[in-house]
């Protein structure tokens, strides 16, 4: 991307496009670019709002590309086959992708984030940053050929990727030492406890919803207002970012795939379809105010302030809405690859 405008912005929907096979969390994606890119393009006269808010906004790509967290509870809860999922977010996260680097490439122009160099990389540039970058282009693939042919379940592939990391840190790249397992293992404890007490108190939550008989009156409601698949879908849509703005990804999936997936089923949308909806949408929630995790992640890090990101993101909310719209209109850019593959 060094040939691009906002070059270093471009290596962060490339970069975010690459960790969806590895982290599968948009705000761990987020912090992780915020804190390795977010320096560099400082240095390079980027303002920090431009910077927090790519690094912000390209980390929903994430959120459709395999492994996803988002996408995992979801099929879990509302048992739709998780390989389909992670099979259908390709289209919807690379396109997703290709519209941040275009609104990147215009919004760099007029601001004059110039290239770093004056032509694209040559064959042999290329071929030798594949060559280092190999083990972890192949891993999607991996995960998703193993899920396929039955090799471990979705739930296991957690486990694979675990492996898998270990393994090229510290046998291929010989890069990984024994402190950094450690300490590896130690954030992953922490962040897993965190986890389970959101999901224990989920439960609960989710067990007073049930109770009261919640999905039955929303379901009646939202097909009260409205039997068109596409009204229908928008209008949950809305809602989806007002829930993310206020309330953590793995908490809206367990709490709202319950209630929403027969709602829209009953009108005739897929479930894989509804899926990489729903997921988008609450991600983008985590980037908005006024209590966007992700908003303010993005600012603490790059030290400025969430109104200055959500002005520079305008932008590319933009583009991030017109993914969605446009999967929304046209199913067929989640369904078809599912449907060529597992059937």
């Amino acid at each position: 991307t060094g040939h691009m405008y906002g070059n270093l912005a471009q290596v962060s929907c490339v970069l975010s496009t690459l960790m969806g096979g590895v982290s599968g969390s948009s705000n761990a994606d987020a912090a992780m670019e915020a804190r390795i890119l977010g320096p560099a393009m400082i240095e390079k006269g980027y303002s920090r709002g431009y910077g927090a808010a790519i690094n912000g906004l390209s980390s929903l790509i994430v959120s459709t590309i395999p492994p996803s967290m988002g996408l995992i509870i979801y099929g879990s809860v509302g048992e739709v086959s998780i390989g389909r999922l992670f099979v259908g977010g390709f289209i919807p996260g690379i396109l997703m992708a290709a519209f941040l680097m275009t609104t990147v490439s215009i919004t760099s122009r007029r601001r004059g984030y110039l290239p770093a160099r004056e032509r694209p990389a040559t064959f042999k540039e290329i071929a030798g940053a594949l060559k280092e970058s190999f083990w972890a282009l192949i891993f999607p693939i991996l995960l998703i050929v193993g899920i396929r042919f039955g090799v471990f379940t979705p739930s296991e592939a957690g486990a694979f990727a675990c492996v898998y990391a270990i393994f090229v840190g510290a046998v291929i790249h010989r890069e990984m030492t024994w402190e950094d397992f450690k300490e590896a293992v130690r954030n992953s404890v922490m962040d897993v406890g965190a986890i389970m007490i959101i999901v224990a108190y989920s439960g609960i939550i989710g067990y007073g919803i049930v109770y009261d008989r919640v999905p039955q009156h929303l379901a009646e409601f939202l097909i009260g207002v409205t039997s068109n698949p596409i009204l229908l879908l928008f209008i949950i849509m809305i809602f989806l970012v007002i829930a993310g703005m206020f309330v953590e990804t793995t908490v809206i999936a367990l709490l709202l795939t319950p209630i929403l997936l027969p709602v829209v089923t009953k009108v005739g949308v897929d479930p894989v379809h509804f899926g990489l909806i729903m997921m988008p949408m609450v991600n983008l929630g985590i980037m908005t105010p006024p209590l966007g995790i992700a908003l303010y992640t993005v600012s603490s890090i790059m030290k400025c302030p969430p109104e200055e990101v959500v002005k520079e993101a305008i932008p590319f909310y933009l583009a991030v809405i017109a993914v969605i719209a446009l999967v929304v209109f046209f199913p067929d850019l989640v369904l078809w690859l599912p449907n060529l593959i597992f059937d």
